[in-house]
């Protein structure tokens, strides 16, 4: 698989030094982005799995404290955001045709680990919307030593007025060719340039969330707003499916915000109640992104995660 050299953008907070990106195809013929942050005698590598609406650059500061304890990152545009090719003519909405297509993206991530001869072993970070992927690839066998899973998108959080309106819509709007429109209440323009630091529902940290405006307002092609009625339906199916299977044989931790208020919480608390070799760590006042906290509760979710990782590693 050819990899060529692909924009990024270290202007606005940057993660460590060496870093590189690159396009990579798909087997399906699209073109994705990897962020890659090497380190030298690094004892593995962390593939990092973002959430929806997010973009490589994104995770620089991530890649710095996975640095900082030893281990190599890399980072992927999904189909439909980042820099990644856009699925629909109005690239501000999010998209996808069938949560399985993701796959197809993680397959390509592999390729690439293995062409660049990252480090050895190999482990999952995945956030949000990642997570959901995250967990497939697992279910069906990614090699990975652990996985440690942050707010994962195991069931949207969607108030119960609202839930049976949203089955129907993202089930009727597409056979209507109308699957490409934006569902109610939802918006092209992104989370964190309309909604104000205060009681955002991403983190408590300023200078984080100041970072996120700071990286799409001097790169307007990471933005990415709503998704469609058509990724709905299919984040819908695709987490009711994953509920119905089993945890995969694979050490694991989930962290939780205990202020989560994005992603279906009882799910995720299901989830980890039968992963065997799995735990589920409530971080007490975290929101949505524990990896974007302050530095007093992010330090030690890193502290965690590569113990996990370590322990794996030589165990």
């Amino acid at each position: 698989m050819p990899l060529t050299p692909a924009p990024l953008f270290t202007d606005v907070h940057p993660g460590p030094d060496p870093a590189a990106a690159y396009w990579a195809d798909t087997s399906d013929g699209l073109q994705i982005r990897l962020g890659v942050w090497t380190q030298p005698d690094a004892r593995g590598t962390v593939l990092l799995f973002p959430g929806r609406t997010e973009y490589v650059e994104k995770y620089g500061p991530a890649a710095g404290e996975f640095a900082a304890r030893g281990l190599a990152t890399i980072a992927v545009d999904w189909r439909g955001q980042g820099l990644a090719s856009r699925m629909l003519p109005d690239r501000l909405t999010g998209h996808v045709e069938s949560f399985s297509d993701y796959q197809k993206d993680v397959a390509t991530v592999m390729r690439a680990a293995r062409e660049l001869n990252l480090p050895r072993p190999y482990f999952l970070v995945a956030h949000s919307m990642g997570g959901c992927i995250g967990l497939r690839a697992v279910m069906e066998g990614l090699s990975v030593q652990a996985a440690c899973f942050t707010g994962p998108m195991w069931g949207i959080h969607i108030s119960p007025h609202m839930r049976i309106a949203a089955r129907v819509l993202s089930t009727l709007m597409p056979k209507l060719n109308q699957g490409h429109r934006l569902p109610p209440s939802t918006s092209v323009a992104p989370y964190v340039l309309t909604e104000p630091f205060d009681d955002n529902m991403l983190t408590t940290d300023q200078q984080m969330y100041d970072m996120m405006i700071d990286q799409i307002q001097a790169h307007p092609d990471l933005q990415l707003g709503g998704p469609s009625f058509t990724w709905l339906r299919e984040a819908l199916s695709e987490t009711k499916h994953l509920a119905s299977r089993a945890a995969p044989n694979l050490p694991c931790i989930t962290f939780l915000g205990s202020n989560e208020r994005i992603v279906d919480v009882p799910r995720i608390h299901a989830r980890m109640e039968n992963w065997k070799g799995g735990r589920l760590q409530i971080v007490e006042g975290g929101e949505h992104e524990i990896l974007m906290e302050v530095e007093a509760i992010r330090g030690p979710v890193f502290d965690d995660m590569v113990k996990l990782f370590l322990q794996t590693a030589t165990g």
